[in-house]
């Protein structure tokens, strides 16, 4: 039995779950959410508690238990509390900013670099935070499906990745960046 498949998935109040033929609908405060599920696994829905059973003993039925499970789960948390990704823009003279739906970036390219964000994402710069130097500006990504915020953390980390030796660049809030001795260290 998988050990993540045989875990409960708790719905809290205000979540609702409907299981139709193919896929799970998941609606919450937030939004909506569906997930696809799989041909010989079914979803149990108890007194405010999911639990995903296989039919059989496969290899492959047995690989899509856990992933089942941990797809539902995720939608029902992202549609009650939503899912955020914290990046760090460290460098002096590096700034966001948003304009409408794009992310603006300037962060040491001869031009603005702009980052369109899809649909069921937010994006948020706060230059605020307390206990950062003045050279660090934050960017919160958020929504309500956590592979989305993730590639979209994902993309932004991408167009200016943290440098090896001044650790300048963006970065995951809690990243830890090694950074190497120059020539003169050596």
């Amino acid at each position: 039995m998988s050990r993540v498949g045989k875990q409960p998935i708790v719905i809290p109040a205000g979540v609702q779950l409907d299981i139709e033929a193919a896929r799970v609908v998941v609606q919450g405060p937030k939004g909506t959410l569906e997930t696809s599920i799989p041909v010989d696994i079914q979803l149990e829905v108890n007194d405010g508690v999911a639990e995903a059973k296989r039919n059989n003993e496969n290899k492959k039925t047995r690989a899509l238990h856990g992933l089942f499970r941990s797809l539902v789960a995720n939608a029902v948390r992202g549609v009650y509390e939503g899912f955020s990704k914290e990046l760090d823009l460290v460098g002096i003279g590096y700034r966001a900013e948003i304009r409408g739906r794009a992310l603006t970036l300037s962060v040491g390219f001869s031009h603005q670099v702009e980052f369109e964000f899809p649909e069921g994402i937010e994006i948020k710069v706060d230059k605020t935070r307390k206990n950062i130097p003045n050279h660090v500006a934050t960017m919160v990504v958020s929504g309500i499906d956590k592979g989305q915020v993730g590639q979209a953390a994902a993309d932004i980390r991408k167009i200016r990745p943290p440098d090896a030796y001044k650790g300048k660049g963006i970065r995951y809030a809690d990243e830890l960046v090694r950074t190497k001795v120059g020539k003169k260290g050596a």
